[in-house]
């Protein structure tokens, strides 16, 4: 058997069905006046209905990017910089301590860099933000509470709507980096009172270096890309056509087939759970972050094997199935831990062997069979025995 992958939360493979699409695109430059360039410049925008229908925005209101990244920089740095433009002192940034990278360490950098004062809200240890606490901390100095709607490592299910809501009470913008949410949970930033909402496509089967940020309209936003006029002069930039059309058919399959996805892969999650918790002993196994029903993405289980040599344990699967230990994003980064479990105060790496298993769309139940076996026939024998080869980054 091929290695298995177990691993959409940091990538998803691309659909054949975008891939479809993504090759049957028009040639010209969507800002050239000739007809292939207008022809472009239509798919484009049909693709824009897509990916805003996916999250009950107006096309009008989703600024195409290269990725959420991007998204997350250019609703902190746009805001904030556009507020703090009007006067009103308007400084402050409210976020929390289990944010993407891209949020944190934009959010770091406004404070460092620009002048802004900075608060990071706590988590539960089921890895929730209180929206009393979001409350409490609003201040007339508050510009900006970013808080994102499903982590990438824990997969808790924020209260979205709740933090929303008393943003809108205080006439504070709400950012939330919906990256992990969209189809995999219920996300509409009409009903929950976002303003502005960062996603990405290869979060949902289409390619990497495709994205969006929404943002509502009469938002104020700083334009933080120079150059051209693109995107309603939101975003300078050459309108990256084949990648947007993939976007855009990845949003139509979700609006499709999003709710039977999301319950056979719930499924197939609590199904290798299941086997875990048969395999292993209790004080072993450690399941990070709430099993609330609605508050965790269907795809997400991460759990920290207490006492197993993470070093051996990796050994042993690596080439069975594809897994991750943390953000894909930090998994290169010399020595560095889970922020998110370090905030959560749940077991981290130097107590154990943490994997974050991802389900996907074309993961089959033959798998989750198989995985669940091996992962048990592995850890068994490392349990307590601690590490006999050295430490190295986590992967």
């Amino acid at each position: 058997m091929a290695c298995i992958f177990l691993d959409h939360h940091s990538t998803t493979p691309l659909d054949p069905r975008v891939l479809a699409a993504m090759c049957e695109a028009p040639l010209g430059n969507a800002s050239s006046a000739h007809v292939y360039g207008k022809e472009a410049a239509r798919i484009v925008e049909l693709a824009r209905a897509d990916i805003a229908a996916a999250i009950g925005a107006q096309p009008g209101e989703i600024i195409l990017l290269s990725g959420a990244t991007e998204a997350d920089n250019l609703a902190l740095k746009g805001v904030m910089e556009a507020q703090m433009a009007r006067g009103l002192g308007l400084r402050h940034l409210v976020t929390c301590a289990i944010e993407h990278s891209a949020v944190l360490e934009t959010a770091r950098y406004l404070a460092a860099e620009r002048g802004c004062r900075l608060t990071i809200l706590p988590v539960s240890p089921d890895g929730l933000v209180d929206p009393a606490a979001v409350a409490a901390a609003i201040a007339p100095d508050t510009a900006l509470v970013s808080i994102m709607a499903v982590n990438n490592e824990v997969g808790t299910v924020q209260p979205v709507a709740e933090i929303g809501r008393i943003c809108r009470e205080k006439g504070v913008l709400y950012h939330s980096d919906a990256c992990q949410a969209v189809g995999k949970v219920p996300f509409d930033v009409i009903s929950m009172d976002v303003d502005l909402a960062s996603l990405s496509g290869h979060k949902i089967y289409a390619l990497p270096g495709v994205g969006a940020l929404y943002v509502r309209q009469g938002t104020p936003l700083a334009k933080q890309m120079h150059g051209g006029t693109h995107e309603g002069g939101r975003r300078a930039g050459t309108t990256a056509v084949c990648s947007i059309i993939g976007f855009g058919v990845a949003c139509q399959i979700l609006q499709v087939e999003g709710p039977a996805e999301v319950a056979r892969i719930a499924a197939l999650r609590d199904r290798l759970l299941a086997i875990l918790r048969a395999g292993l002993p209790p004080a072993v196994l450690h399941v990070n972050g709430t099993m609330e029903p609605g508050r965790r993405h269907p795809g997400n289980l991460n759990v920290t094997l207490v006492g197993v040599c993470s070093e051996a344990l990796d050994k042993a699967i690596r080439n069975f199935v594809a897994v991750s230990a943390s953000s894909a994003c930090k998994s290169q980064v010399p020595g560095a831990g889970s922020h998110v479990l370090t905030a959560m105060g749940a077991p981290d790496s130097d107590k154990g062997a943490v994997i974050r298993f991802g389900i996907g769309r074309f993961n089959t139940p033959d798998e989750i069979e198989a995985v669940g076996r091996k992962i048990v026939e592995a850890a068994v024998p490392l349990v307590g025995i601690g590490c006999a080869i050295p430490r190295r980054a986590r992967k």
